[in-house]
């Protein structure tokens, strides 16, 4: 507030994490703005329908009557309201009538969640002609960062002399990010619960396939595992849901109105998911579908209401305020970074000093590797030369890839594949910056598991990380004096295969955390030094080589 009324520019930006009260920021704003006679009316462009009617709420309750139903060519509004509230989409319908309208008074725009009119050329065009001749514009973003080039009109840009020749990283007025909200206490720790396991399936061609899931595999293979996990008629999402609801029961044991969030690939998935647990929990979840007229209404039921669970497709990805949301399933195959910052943005709006959130998730390397740069700051780039695989602004290379390589993701993943069982492990928990977890396969339901699913819910960012620390280490200490290690003959191949294998990921993740290196990176380096094919198919000795190589970097970028 004070940075904007020192310079009273026409146009700001805000990028604020998810939870810090962007909203209540921009309400202050226009209500200053309005009470100094600098603005007349009010407008506000909101991602989705349910968005429009929830700053016509926060607004009311700021004393700002705005119009949410508003429908850009029907003329005149009542004069009871002062602003009125759009969508992006509806800008871009009939642009015209809302620069008449903008042109009539003077006029704030607030244009929340602004990357969105980079979502479409005719939205960005149709944001630039209704809202040029604004009095003052104010946007706002919680993730300014996108998977592709388009300029977002109103927001200014630089050039970014560490990108390149002709790259421009946008510039905002003001930034408040989650490490620093955290550090606030304005926005809650996350605890990533990550969870692996066998799939098995089958492809098109009728071949039976068997990975772990979060394995290095193609591309091809590595959907197909995650889609496999994902499937209702499996063992891993009933026993993840299962261990979701005992974490949200131990949270609810100190924030007795806690709810928890599944977030669903499909419509389809959504409801079977709902079905699952009605079952583990004796309780009808609130099942909220974008195409149903009652979905706001849905949502704000549960907003207010004391009830234990909530499925959704979409619809709760960005923006919807649901204080109470405290544990999180990511159930869903989109994997953007846009759309994972999104779904986290959920649960992270804190009330109370010490509460937590916990999001479970497939034990997959691109959603480990956003839970882990959760807490760093990007910005939207434009002109940006897509280098490396593992680039967040990349965010549609699979499907290009998929275009360009003809028969491969998108053709066997169209309908002619068959997942055939999946069963879940506990993997292990990341939290600021750190992985927890114990040895060896942890079984969904066992007391390794509860080590972490019974972390109370109200806790300090440093005394959850204390807890996590003394009860792997306890858990490690109290395990008692048996046999030498497994060898090859005590155990089976299978076996000491997936136990090379966990081995060999762990080291590689490592690496990338010490190096910047992407996973894929690191496994052909490994495969180009030491011989033989990927690791989901490689053997014992070629395994146990790249183990070994790997050792050997470390010590000599230590020495």
């Amino acid at each position: 507030m004070n940075e904007y009324f020192a310079r009273s520019p026409r146009d700001f930006l805000t990028v604020a994490t998810p939870g810090a009260g962007k909203t209540t920021f921009a309400l202050s704003v226009a209500a200053e703005l309005l009470g100094r006679r600098l603005v007349d009316r009010i407008t506000v462009v909101a991602p989705t329908e349910h968005l429009k009617r929830q700053w016509a709420e926060a607004a009311a309750r700021a004393g700002i009557p705005i119009d949410p139903t508003y429908a850009a060519g029907k003329g005149k509004t009542s004069q009871d309201f002062v602003g009125i509230a759009v969508t992006y989409a509806g800008v871009a319908a009939n642009p015209l009538a809302l620069r008449i309208r903008t042109e009539r008074f003077k006029t704030l725009v607030i244009l929340d969640e602004i990357h969105h009119a980079g979502d479409a050329l005719s939205w960005g065009e149709g944001v630039r002609e209704a809202f040029e001749p604004a009095t003052r514009r104010l946007a706002l973003t919680g993730t300014p960062f996108r998977s592709d080039v388009n300029p977002i009109p109103f927001v200014s840009y630089a050039p970014d002399p560490g990108a390149g020749a002709g790259v421009s990283r946008s510039v905002a007025d003001y930034t408040y990010g989650y490490g620093h909200a955290l550090a606030d206490h304005v926005v809650r720790p996350v605890l990533f619960l990550a969870y692996s396991g066998e799939m098995e399936w089958r492809t098109r061609a009728g071949d039976e396939v068997a990975a772990r899931l979060g394995e290095p595999l193609t591309k091809d293979l590595a959907a197909q595992a995650l889609r496999t996990a994902l499937d209702p008629a499996g063992s891993w999402i009933p026993s993840v849901l299962a261990a979701a609801d005992r974490r949200l029961s131990e949270v609810r044991r100190h924030v007795p109105d806690a709810g928890g969030l599944v977030i669903a690939s499909d419509q389809d998935s959504a409801r079977a998911y709902a079905q699952l647990l009605r079952k583990i929990t004796g309780e009808s979840p609130t099942v909220v579908l974008s195409d149903e007229k009652a979905a706001s209404s849905k949502i704000s039921a549960f907003t207010d209401n004391d009830d234990r669970w909530m499925v959704a497709v979409r619809m709760v990805s960005e923006g919807v305020d649901v204080p109470r949301l405290a544990v999180g399933v990511y159930a869903t195959t989109t994997s953007t970074p846009l759309f994972f910052a999104q779904a986290v943005g959920r649960f992270v709006r804190a009330r109370t000093r010490g509460e937590t959130a916990s999001v479970f998730l497939p034990s997959v390397a691109s959603l480990l590797g956003h839970a882990s740069e959760l807490e760093v700051e990007r910005d939207h780039v434009l002109g940006r030369r897509i280098t490396d695989e593992d680039d967040i602004f990349a965010a549609e290379r699979d499907l290009l890839a998929a275009a360009e390589a003809g028969e491969s993701a998108s053709d066997e993943l169209g309908g002619s594949f068959e997942a055939i069982g999946s069963d879940a492990r506990f993997d292990r928990v990341l939290f600021d910056g750190g992985e927890f977890g114990h040895e060896g396969d942890v079984h969904v339901g066992s007391d390794e598991e509860m080590d972490f699913l019974g972390i109370p819910g109200l806790l300090e960012p440093d005394q959850v990380r204390e807890l996590l620390h003394h009860r792997q280490s306890e858990r490690a200490r109290r395990r008692p004096a048996g046999p030498e290690p497994d060898t090859v003959v005590q155990v089976s191949t299978y076996e000491q295969l997936a136990t090379l294998r966990r081995e060999l990921n762990g080291l590689v993740a490592a690496w990338h955390h010490r190096t910047g290196q992407p996973h894929g990176v690191t496994h052909a380096a490994l495969r180009k030094e030491c011989g033989g094919p990927a690791a989901a198919i490689a053997g014992a000795e070629q395994l146990q080589a790249r183990i070994d190589r790997l050792r050997e970097w470390a010590a000599r970028k230590s020495s």
